[in-house]
């Protein structure tokens, strides 16, 4: 374990961190707002312990592969643990439990909130909470990575790590570069949503929320409401960015450079086919509550890719929907969005990967002397990928069923406790029953609220780098 290359990583976090609470500081002083000494309080402590961090620079540079995750998990936990400090010093909550919770929720692009009330909360804190969805979305270290060559050749096991999916690939040679291109790819993006709700007649600071929120797939809204208040254009809009933002951005790299065979994949026509088949059945189901095909069919498109981007706006509340489709909506929340996107779940790719291997299996019993190899896009899956799936799997019922077990102790109703951990595992944000759409997670108590965030960051990172740290072998020396 390169212990001094950890600390130094930390470091740099702390003073991006700090550079990341000027947007909400500025923001402040725009609007005269006292939540601004907040900001700029916790500016000075992050800078000052960054500052320390990077004292005395590592002669070995060299990170392997358990380094990569130990760094990502605590890059995350750090990041929050810094990133509460402006709830607390700002009043807006007095418990230290809850700030870490809403930033955690933030950061890891959950949207699950434990405020009632958001509109009564100052604009640089709603700014901070939608800006920590949009840091969170594509990942940070990723963010530091095209600016700071941090590992060397090395850091490609910090985006292996930090990346979702179950395969990570460079888009050229150098990871610097790969880093670059994601996130001119993920600004450009944003960018054009927000010219997008601008014209529809938002106001610039509810636009800039609304693209920072869709962009990291997050769905911190600055109203009670989510976005139910705001016209069809505006819903149409952040539907077909919170569809764009849950696919694999190497495609969005690949159709740039003419290689539209490769860019439409198997994942991506996989993915877009559960979206449309499952917004006609709800759309259908739902037919009679909003009294015309197209207001289902609005709200069931916008609901449906809000759930699976894993984005979690609202328009409507969809707790009070048909079984079906409440069935549909939590189901979905399982498969997530794209490996390689913004968005959360157990990814689509990893599904592909599961069913084909399923149907191997069922091959082999008819055929048992004969070698069938998984393919996607005529490419063989390596069993190493194979073998990360079904670990990856395993791991996620496990963590799933000990949160369900632990936060029973609350004695809410069984869809509340399902749903809880069904969201935050995959980052999701609204569940049903008492975590509903129009609901919060306040109610919980603070043992409950410590899972759900170890759940939130478990989620976002994959599992292994949050697991990794319980592991006494993984703190040796190498």
């Amino acid at each position: 374990m390169n212990y001094r290359m950890i600390k130094y990583t930390l470091g740099w976090i702390l003073l991006f961190e700090t550079a990341f609470l000027a947007l909400p500081a500025v923001c402040a002083i725009v609007y005269t707002e006292r939540a601004g000494l907040a900001f700029l309080y916790t500016m000075l402590i992050c800078a000052l312990a960054g500052s320390l961090c990077l004292l005395g620079k590592p002669k070995n540079t060299t990170l392997y592969s358990k380094d990569g995750f130990v760094i990502v998990a605590l890059s995350w936990i750090v990041l929050s643990l810094f990133g509460s400090v402006p709830f607390m010093f700002s009043g807006v909550t007095k418990n230290y439990i809850d700030a870490l919770f809403e930033t955690v929720s933030g950061f890891t692009t959950t949207g699950a909130s434990i405020f009632s009330d958001v509109e009564a909360l100052p604009k640089s804190i709603l700014l901070w909470r939608s800006f920590t969805h949009w840091i969170g979305g594509m990942g940070v270290l990723v963010f530091i990575m095209a600016f700071l060559p941090l590992g060397g050749a090395h850091n490609m096991h910090i985006m292996k790590a930090e990346s979702p999916g179950p395969d990570v690939s460079k888009l050229v040679p150098r990871v610097r570069q790969t880093a670059m291109i994601l996130y001119a790819l993920y600004i450009s993006l944003t960018l054009i949503q927000l010219v997008f709700l601008l014209f529809g007649g938002m106001s610039f600071f509810e636009a800039i929320n609304t693209a920072l929120a869709t962009a990291g797939t997050g769905g911190f809204s600055t109203k009670n409401d989510s976005l139910a208040s705001y016209s069809s254009y505006i819903q149409i809009v952040v539907t077909v960015f919170m569809f764009l933002f849950a696919l694999n951005f190497n495609s969005y790299y690949l159709a740039l450079k003419l290689r539209f065979k490769d860019a439409f994949n198997t994942e991506i026509k996989v993915f877009t086919a559960i979206v449309i088949i499952v917004t006609a059945i709800v759309a259908f189901d739902i037919r009679d509550i909003f009294g015309s095909a197209g207001l289902a069919i609005k709200n069931a498109a916008f609901t449906v890719v809000s759930i699976i981007s894993s984005t979690g706006f609202s328009v409507c509340d969809f707790n009070i929907w048909p079984e079906l489709s409440r069935t549909l909506i939590v189901l979905i929340m399982f498969i997530g969005a794209c490996a390689g996107s913004t968005g959360g779940g157990i990814k689509v790719s990893r599904i592909v990967i599961l069913f084909k291997g399923m149907r191997r299996e069922l091959y082999k019993m008819i055929h048992p002397k004969q070698v069938k190899k998984i393919t996607i896009d005529k490419r063989p899956v390596g069993n190493e990928v194979v073998r990360a799936v079904n670990a990856y799997i395993v791991c996620y019922i496990l963590i799933f069923a000990a949160s369900m077990a632990i936060i029973s102790f609350n004695e809410y109703d069984l869809i509340t406790n399902f749903t809880s951990v069904t969201t935050t595992m995959n980052n999701i944000g609204p569940g049903l029953e008492l975590v509903g759409p129009t609901s919060n997670f306040g109610h919980f108590d603070i043992f409950s609220k410590l899972v759900l965030i170890f759940d939130m960051l478990a989620g976002r990172l994959e599992l292994f780098p949050m697991l990794i740290l319980f592991s006494p072998r993984a703190w040796r020396k190498n």
